[in-house]
């Protein structure tokens, strides 16, 4: 159990956080355990909502801090509880109720290759001296074994480097131990070309290959820590094994020497020994680089055909598109009951290629169609050029509205002229916005007569036939447009009568 010693207690009540419990640990149980504090308030087992099972951690609540942070206390407490708990050590330390102060990093220190015999008392003990230790654990399995690394979390960072500058590369028990910071795992680097290691790692054994010829083959390099070849449930092998030696520089010798190297029927690869992670993060790496190569190649080298009639077949595609140059592979597109879906795509070696089949085939007539053919483009990129296209288009149909011409026509026919200003400001909502007019002219689409206010009528001459389709149209010497649907009687029978009324007035 981890015990936190000498705490600052900033407010009261105060909480305990109780972790490593065991699964059957109930509510009264632990509160039995705690009850030599005088001042304790409740207990709480934190169970799932869904299925009522315990999470394996509760809260120990005091009314007064004083007996939270009691270290003679709780280290008389820890031989009971490891009897009272059903026989399972736990671990004690302050409630952080702050999520980012838990998650911060903040003192915290990793150690490993620790001894079997170190538990989470004696690490408590072993770090406290540097520090007042918030927590500390030491992961195990789940028979209670220890995996032989631990971390261990400081109230200040001066702390924590104060004891990896004391504690790092001693001797812990019967081993040398390792005390750095820790490190998130999407913040660890991979390891430098120049690190240190012990571990190879084998493959290509054959079958027959036992630990005992493995150990010849290897113990001339160095001294041997252990060395194993991984079995089935059978007793075969699977083909690999690892040899861990005592001295960095004797697997460094054993890796060059024997990388390469016939044992049995196969070739050995031999290479410093990996962790799951670090090796995922070098395939990773790996995969995206080869990946980004396949994409600069794919961008300028894959055609794409649409309009291909149902009845081509893939070698017929091949065939047609080899005059180009040479193809990678050919391939239609088809339905889940192998029905042609009229389009599909040709790989070229060259990207040269590409182009001169795109110049080439382009609206080709081929089998009674005409293809379109043009260089493949990722979904990505034709999403995002098909949405700038989908933007101009949109901003050119939301522009100014062109003004309607003098005649009455609509712009989707004729063009405004330049010179045309509206003398309305649009108003929203309205699908025609008010006429544009041209200066020096009304809103009827005519310009101002420039006539005299006084204009005498000429005599009518008896003499002359008389017209009466085309004198229809005449009236005061103003001869109306013919054409029903443009005829302006309105403004023109206003303009007459107000001539006559003044000339009549002038006798």
């Amino acid at each position: 159990m981890a015990v936190p010693s000498a705490v600052t207690v900033a407010a009261s009540p105060a909480s305990l956080y109780v972790g490593d419990l065991h699964p059957d640990v109930s509510d009264g149980q632990m509160f039995d355990a705690f009850s030599e504090f005088k001042s304790l308030a409740s207990v709480r087992v934190c169970r799932d909502s869904s299925t009522g099972r315990s999470l394996c951690y509760g809260y120990v609540n005091f009314i007064s801090p004083q007996d939270g942070t009691s270290k003679f206390h709780i280290m008389l407490l820890r031989q009971r509880i490891t009897f009272l708990l059903n026989g399972k050590m736990i671990r004690v330390m302050w409630s952080l109720r702050d999520p980012d102060a838990r998650k911060s990093g903040v003192g915290n220190v990793f150690v490993k290759n620790l001894s079997d015999s170190i538990d989470n008392v004696g690490l408590q003990e072993l770090f406290c001296k540097f520090g007042n230790v918030i927590s500390c654990k030491v992961a195990t399995f789940e028979d209670g074994k220890s995996k032989g690394f631990s971390f261990v979390q400081f109230e200040s960072e001066e702390s924590a480097n104060a004891a990896i500058e004391k504690l790092n590369d001693t001797t812990i028990g019967d081993k040398q131990i390792y005390v750095g910071k820790f490190m998130k795992k999407s913040d660890r680097v991979l390891p430098s070309p120049d690190v240190k290691y012990t571990n190879l790692y084998i493959k290509n054994l054959d079958p027959d290959i036992t630990e005992e010829l493995l150990q010849e083959q290897f113990s001339e390099f160095g001294k041997i820590a252990s060395l194993v070849v991984a079995k089935d449930k059978n007793g075969a092998s699977r083909g690999f094994g690892f040899v861990n030696f005592d001295s960095p520089n004797d697997a460094k010798r054993a890796m060059e020497a024997m990388n390469g190297s016939q044992l049995g029927s196969k070739v050995l690869y031999v290479a410093r020994a990996q962790k799951k992670a670090e090796r995922e993060q070098i395939l990773h790496n790996q995969f995206e680089e080869k990946r980004k190569e396949q994409i600069v190649k794919y961008k300028v080298s894959n055609v794409y055909v649409k309009d291909i009639d149902d009845d081509v077949t893939d070698e017929e595609l091949r065939e047609h598109f080899s005059q180009c140059g040479t193809i990678t592979s050919a391939k239609l597109m088809r339905d889940d009951k192998g029905i042609s879906k009229g389009f599909g795509f040709v790989y070229f070696s060259a990207p040269d290629e590409a182009a001169k089949a795109v110049s080439t085939f382009h609206g080709y007539m081929f089998h009674c169609k005409p293809l379109y053919v043009a260089i493949a483009q990722r979904k990505e990129d034709r999403q995002v050029q098909l949405q700038l296209q989908y933007v101009q288009r949109m901003a050119g149909l939301a522009g100014p509205s062109t003004a309607v011409l003098p005649g009455g026509y609509p712009p989707l026919y004729y063009t405004a002229p330049s010179d045309v200003v509206s003398q309305v400001p649009p108003r929203p909502g309205m699908m025609y916005q008010p006429l544009g007019l041209r200066p020096g002219w009304r809103a009827n689409g005519f310009a101002p007569s420039t006539r005299p206010t006084f204009q005498p009528s000429l005599p009518m001459v008896p003499s002359a036939p008389r017209q009466t389709r085309q004198n229809r149209g005449r009236m005061n010497g103003h001869a109306l447009l013919q054409g029903g649907s443009h005829c302006l009687m309105c403004a023109t029978l206003a303009t007459a009568n107000s001539d006559s009324h003044f000339f009549e007035r002038s006798k």
